[in-house]
C-alpha cells in the first residue's frame, strides 16, 4: 500500500470542529478515511452523501432530525458530502449543538462543497486537498533511483492510485481512459447550465496541447464556437473540479512583462495524455518539454499543499519571449523556477534578474528534480 500524506486523519481532527477533505475522483479519498475508521476507538457513524435518506436528515436544518441523527456518536463522517443541499448549515447544527464531536466531511468538487460549507462554517472547520499520489509521497516507500528510473511512467501516465498500482501499460491505458470518460466530469455535467460532454472534452483537449503556452480565451471560444463567457466559466469548473491548474502572469516593474493571459496545467500528466489518446514512449513523442512541465508545475502544487509551502504562484514572461516557468512569491522574496527535461546550459534572463535583483532563480532538470518536487526546499 502506498502511504499518504494524511494517512492518520486522527491527528487532524478537533472536538466541534469539521474536517473537510477535497479532492479529485478516485484520488484515494474514501480509501484514507476507511483505512481510518478501521483503526480508530471512536464511536462512528459513516454514511455517503448520495443517499436520500442522509440528504433528507442534513438538508433539513431542523434540529428534531439532525440532533437524534448526531447523538451517541464520538464521530460523524459523510463522504461525497457536497451531493447534500445545505450541508454546510447541517454540519454547523452538529458541532454548535454538540461541541464534544468530531466530523468529516469529503468531497470532490470544491465547486459545490466549499460554496456550501464556506460561510456556515466559517471558524468552525480545517481544509485538506488530497491529490494524485506525489512524488513526496513515493519518497517513503521508494529509493530515489527507484522513482528516477520509472520518471517516464509518471510523465506519460501520471499517478492516480489505480494507474501506479496497475501491473501492464494497457492495464494502465483502460483506467485512464475510464477516469477521463467517466468519473473526471461527473461532478461538471451534475451542475446546471453545461451543455454536455463532448464541448468539455473539446475544450481540455485543446489545453492539452498548450501546455505551458498562454491561453487566449477569445481563441478557445472561437474553435469551439461558444462565447467567451461560456469558456471563462467551463475552465473555471474545470478548476474547481480538480481537473486543471491556472497560473497567472507575474508583473510588478517592466511595461513588457505578460499579465493578461493565463497558462493552465492539468493535475495529472495521465489525465492530460488520455485526454488526447498519446500514450507513446517518450522516444517516440514530441511534446517532452509539455509534459516535464506539467509534471514539475502539478508535483510542486502538491508539495506547497502537504509541507506546507504558502506561496502566490505565477509565470513570468514579457513580449520578446523571455520568460521563466514558475515564480513563487513567498517569505517576501521571488523564487524562479526554469524547467528544462535535459541539463544543458539555459541562460536565466537578465531582464528579470536586473529587475528584480533579490530574486532566486533555478534551472530544474533530470538530476535535480526531486529535491524541488519531494525534499523540502
Amino acid at each position: 500500500m502506498i502511504p499518504r500524506f494524511y494517512d492518520d486523519l486522527g491527528k487532524l481532527l478537533e472536538n466541534g470542529r469539521v474536517l473537510v477533505i477535497y479532492g479529485p475522483r478516485r484520488v484515494g479519498k474514501t480509501t484514507i478515511l476507511k483505512n481510518y475508521l478501521q483503526k480508530t476507538n471512536l464511536k462512528y457513524k459513516l454514511d455517503i452523501g448520495e443517499d436520500i435518506r442522509v440528504q433528507q436528515v442534513l438538508s433539513s436544518q431542523d434540529f428534531s432530525q439532525i440532533l437524534p441523527y448526531a447523538q451517541g456518536y464520538e464521530l460523524i463522517v459523510i463522504d461525497e458530502a457536497q451531493q447534500i443541499p445545505n450541508i454546510g448549515m447541517g454540519l454547523k447544527i452538529i458541532v454548535d449543538q454538540l461541541p464534544d464531536i468530531k466530523v468529516i466531511a469529503t468531497g470532490s468538487s470544491s465547486f459545490d462543497l466549499s460554496h456550501q460549507v464556506g460561510e456556515p462554517l466559517t471558524g468552525r472547520k480545517r481544509t485538506l486537498i488530497l491529490y494524485p499520489i506525489a512524488q513526496l509521497e513515493l519518497t517513503k516507500l521508494y529509493t530515489q533511483y527507484e522513482l528516477e528510473q520509472n520518471l517516464e511512467n509518471f510523465l506519460i501516465f501520471g499517478s492516480y492510485p489505480q494507474v501506479i498500482t496497475a501491473k501492464s501499460k494497457q492495464k494502465k491505458i483502460e483506467i485512464l481512459s475510464e477516469l477521463v470518460s467517466s468519473y473526471l466530469l461527473k461532478d461538471i455535467l451534475s451542475l446546471e447550465k453545461v451543455k454536455g460532454p463532448k464541448i468539455l472534452l473539446d475544450l481540455l483537449k485543446l489545453l492539452a496541447f498548450q501546455v505551458g503556452s498562454e491561453v487566449s480565451l477569445n481563441e478557445l471560444s472561437r474553435n469551439l464556437n461558444i462565447d467567451v463567457k461560456t469558456v471563462a466559466r467551463y475552465l473555471d469548473l474545470l478548476e474547481k473540479t480538480f481537473i486543471l491548474f491556472r497560473l497567472g502572469g507575474f508583473r510588478r516593474n517592466l511595461r513588457s512583462e505578460i499579465t493578461q493571459k493565463s497558462k493552465y496545467y492539468f493535475l495529472d500528466n495521465g489525465i492530460r495524455n488520455g485526454v488526447i489518446l498519446q500514450f507513446n514512449n517518450l522516444d517516440l513523442r514530441d511534446d517532452i518539454g509539455k509534459l516535464w512541465e506539467n509534471f514539475l508545475v502539478s508535483e510542486r502544487l502538491k508539495k506547497q499543499q502537504y509541507m506546507p509551502i504558502f506561496a502566490n504562484n505565477y509565470f513570468w514572461r514579457t513580449h520578446d519571449q523571455k520568460e521563466i516557468d514558475l515564480i513563487e512569491e513567498r517569505e517576501g522574496k521571488l523564487f524562479g523556477f526554469e524547467f528544462k527535461y535535459a541539463k544543458d546550459k539555459t541562460k536565466i534572463p537578465e531582464e528579470f534578474l536586473q529587475t528584480y535583483p533579490n530574486s532566486q532563480v533555478n534551472i530544474i532538470h533530470q538530476e535535480n528534480y526531486l529535491d524541488f518536487v519531494s525534499e523540502l526546499s
